[in-house]
């Protein structure tokens, strides 16, 4: 079995951004169909391709329902086969370095200090310690072959 292919609809967006996101999505599948993929995994996809291929939303509503259906992919994808876009540990921990280290890091500063207003400090301290843990997480991805070559932008 294989990815079935996405109908061709970028004529019908008004605007820039949408051409780029739909694009965006049918070169994700492009780069899942080079991929050995479980029977689980593309019954999950072509029934998210058939979804979108028969929808009748117009442009807003198409493009936030992709965004989902390439969402929910990506999320099986990586816990299925822990295949993952470029750069996704790293957007991954970025996030979550900001709020489990640079939060706590900047209360024990402010606190230390007296002044809780100092607590915006351990925040950049904290994304940087994710940047980094999320890019070694990348390398270590690319280096075992469970990255795809494309780097999702929303």
């Amino acid at each position: 079995m294989n990815i079935k292919e996405l109908n061709h609809r970028q004529s019908n967006f008004t605007d820039n951004k949408s051409t780029k996101i739909y694009s965006q999505f049918g070169e994700l599948l492009n780069e899942l169909r080079k991929r050995e993929l479980t029977l689980n995994i593309e019954n999950f996809i072509n029934d998210c391709i058939d979804q979108i291929n028969s929808s009748t939303l117009t442009e807003a509503q198409l493009i936030k329902f992709i965004k989902q259906k390439q969402s929910s992919i990506l999320k099986q994808v990586e816990k299925e086969l822990k295949i993952v876009p470029k750069n996704y540990y790293r957007n991954l921990w970025m996030l979550f370095g900001f709020t489990a280290f640079g939060l706590p890091i900047g209360a024990i500063f402010g606190l230390s200090v007296g002044n809780i207003g100092l607590l915006g400090l351990g925040l950049p301290i904290g994304m940087a310690i994710g940047l980094v843990v999320g890019s070694m997480l990348d390398k270590k991805a690319l280096n075992e072959g469970r990255q795809l070559n494309i780097e999702i932008k929303n």
